[in-house]
């Protein structure tokens, strides 16, 4: 691709890995450049489309379950910059294998489908991400339990 900086690269790092299965790296980066260049008028324009989706899908707080005298909480918390992007990039790639499974066409297409879906703040990973909010809110009035 042409010249990336450092995020960019990790991201589509990220993103290969993440997809890679039994080891089949030069495949899988194949869809994925696939999937980028597909559409595309110029590679940044792309990649600052997914740089952009994933904004859009991070979530900001998630609850994790903690035990205290016997009951086990759901705890409201604040997720990881490292994790919020590791979970952006999971709910997409799960939105598009459900997608090419429910349409039955190219992994490439339903990729970008749902990448530009995200960037337009709809789709199934963006109502992931509003369930996941959702959740951390109910649970808010357990925060007080957090001592990390």
């Amino acid at each position: 691709m042409g010249a990336l900086d450092g995020e960019q690269k990790q991201l589509i790092t990220k993103l290969v890995n993440f997809r890679m299965k039994e080891g089949k790296r030069i495949r899988v980066r194949a869809i994925v450049y696939q999937t980028f260049h597909h559409p595309a008028r110029t590679e940044q324009d792309v990649i600052k489309l997914m740089v952009d989706a994933l904004e859009n899908i991070k979530p900001i707080c998630e609850v994790e379950k903690v035990g205290i005298v016997g009951i086990i909480y759901d705890v409201l918390g604040i997720v990881a910059r490292d994790r919020q992007q590791t979970l952006a990039i999971r709910w997409i790639l799960e939105a598009a294998f459900k997608r090419r499974i429910s349409y039955r066409i190219s992994l490439e297409k339903c990729l970008f489908a749902e990448i530009l879906d995200a960037y337009q703040k709809r789709g199934i990973a963006r109502k992931k991400r509003e369930n996941f909010h959702v959740l951390a809110s109910k649970n808010r009035s357990f925060a007080h339990f957090r001592w990390w």
